[in-house]
């Protein structure tokens, strides 16, 4: 309560009515998988252009996450975390410079491929006796992608004509080693170099700075021998390992990525895959996608609730498609998810959430490795396999919006997301009410807070009904809390929610009409 002790007038701002709830994203996602380079801590990318730049490009013929990148933003998707998975005992390559140390932005042998240059810095100020002297030390990073069989590393500053070119070249200049300057190295390179870091391991002065010289990241800079596996896509620490932060779905469980709500990893096994599922039922706002595995040429035998897991949580989708490489051009086979994951970026945007993502063009899709006709459909449909069809004149298309659930109440896509961006948005949005008096004032706020995001929603389509009555109801009161429950602070609130579903047969009965007898 405000005082009033001295005589006036007094103005004060009090808050009655409900409060706004904003809708949460829902077509941010998450790739996981092994990439050309890069750090393991899951970073958001909004073009492939970018993905490019901190993950580097195409590599290997079953390495599938720069295709699934591609085809996500081809096809309309916004942002984008990508988790690069190692094996737990892969190493960060590394040099040392004098008394710092540079080392590779993440494991791998890759870092073997970093050729890091450090001089004094252009920048040239005279000292006491007129002498120019540097102001600090430049620090230059070159990394050779896709390089032919032998290749060495050399200085590319050094030898600027010589072949092969870096794939990539980063120029730090004017870096000191005072932490009060705005030009400290790792307040200049955090968050900026895809290639590498620079630290202090030996104490100095507190004018130390990093020896000049010239030298590949030759130390360290191991693969793990053994190949990924279902733990290292869960990405839990292992002690005694090499590997000293959490990757996959771990790292995607921090709250720096609790935007994400799209997950997906290209070309993974049943095993990743029901570890992927759980991840988004335990974390209960998200949703995954499934590939088929390649060459799955027998349609009949296709049932991913037996083969996976039954879940409404994920869609499953097959065949895999054709694209064109974004490097070189050439044709190449590639599982679905990532650009159909980007077709739901693109539905959520331009119709929203409850509308299913089929019947969506497939951009980049060249080609389909199985040809799919209704007679198969038909088989595959009932089981939640969503398949991805050719059709004359209208391109390739998605023909598919069924969850990998066997409960009737959950099998389309879109009213399992719908409920995901209702939960969330409600959840995020009544945040304020924890701790408010438990009393009748609180309920109608709360109902009324409520009733205004759902009436936005039903005008927008979401739901179901001609009148608001039919689409949704909100309850809070004493019907639907005990004493009991007030006592022990519980806030009670049943919503009702009707939700649009697809129109997935749709039938148009046609009779031939005799006019009637004219009198």
């Amino acid at each position: 309560m405000a005082e009033y002790l001295t005589p006036g007038v007094y103005i004060e701002e009090i808050e009655r009515g409900p409060r706004p709830i904003e809708g949460v994203p829902t077509s941010t996602a998450a790739f996981l998988g092994e990439t050309e380079r890069g750090a393991i801590k899951p970073r958001m990318v909004t073009s492939y252009k970018e993905y490019q730049r901190w993950f580097g490009g195409t590599f290997g013929d079953a390495k599938f996450m720069p295709y699934s990148a591609s085809g996500f933003f081809e096809n309309g998707g916004k942002r984008l975390y990508v988790s690069r998975i190692v094996g737990e005992n892969a190493t960060a390559a590394e040099a040392a410079f004098g008394p710092f140390m540079v080392r590779a932005a993440g494991p791998g042998s890759w870092g073997k491929r970093v050729w890091a240059r450090i001089d004094d810095s252009t920048t040239k100020r005279p000292d006491g006796g007129g002498v120019p002297q540097a102001v600090g030390f430049r620090l230059r990073f070159a990394f050779w992608s896709n390089p032919a069989p032998g290749f060495v590393p050399f200085d590319p500053f050094a030898e600027p004509l010589r072949p092969p070119r870096p794939a990539l070249i980063e120029d730090f200049d004017d870096l000191v080693t005072d932490a009060a300057s705005p030009d400290f190295h790792e307040k200049r390179m955090q968050d900026s170099s895809a290639l590498a870091t620079l630290f202090k391991i030996a104490p100095g002065g507190a004018d130390a700075r990093p020896a000049n010289g010239s030298s590949a990241l030759d130390q360290a800079g191991l693969d793990d021998p053994a190949p990924i596996d279902v733990a290292d896509y869960q990405g839990e620490l292992v002690p005694g390992a090499a590997r000293a932060e959490a990757q996959g779905l771990a790292a995607l469980e921090l709250d720096s990525c609790r935007e994400v709500s799209l997950v997906y990893a290209p070309d993974v096994g049943a095993d990743v895959a029901k570890a992927i599922i759980s991840h988004c039922e335990r974390m209960r706002f998200r949703f995954a996608a499934v590939d088929v595995a390649k060459g799955k040429g027998d349609a009949a035998a296709l049932d991913p609730r037996t083969s996976v897991q039954d879940s409404a949580y994920a869609a499953f989708y097959y065949p895999w498609i054709t694209v064109s490489d974004p490097q070189t051009g050439a044709r190449k086979s590639v599982p679905p998810g990532g650009h159909v994951l980007g077709v739901y970026a693109r539905t959520d945007v331009e119709r929203g959430v409850f509308k299913a993502p089929a019947n969506e063009i497939l951009r980049g899709a060249l080609a389909l490795e199985f040809d799919i006709n209704d007679n198969t459909q038909s088989v595959l449909n009932p089981r939640g396999v969503n398949a991805i069809r050719q059709f004359p004149g209208r391109g390739i298309r998605i023909w598919g919006a069924r969850t990998m659930s066997s409960n009737g109440l959950w099998k389309y896509v879109s009213v399992r997301r719908l409920f995901i961006f209702l939960e969330r948005s409600i959840y995020e949005g009544t945040q304020w009410v924890v701790f408010e008096p438990n009393d009748i004032t609180l309920w109608d706020r709360v109902t009324d807070t409520l009733r205004l995001f759902l009436r936005n929603q039903w005008r927008q389509g979401a739901l179901f009904g001609r009148t608001e009555e039919q689409a949704f109801f909100v309850t809070c009161d004493e019907s639907t809390m005990t004493q009991d429950d007030i006592l022990n602070g519980r806030l009670i609130c049943e919503v009702g929610i009707a939700p649009v579903r697809p129109a997935e047969f749709v039938v148009f009965r046609i009779f031939q009409h005799t006019a009637e007898a004219q009198r």
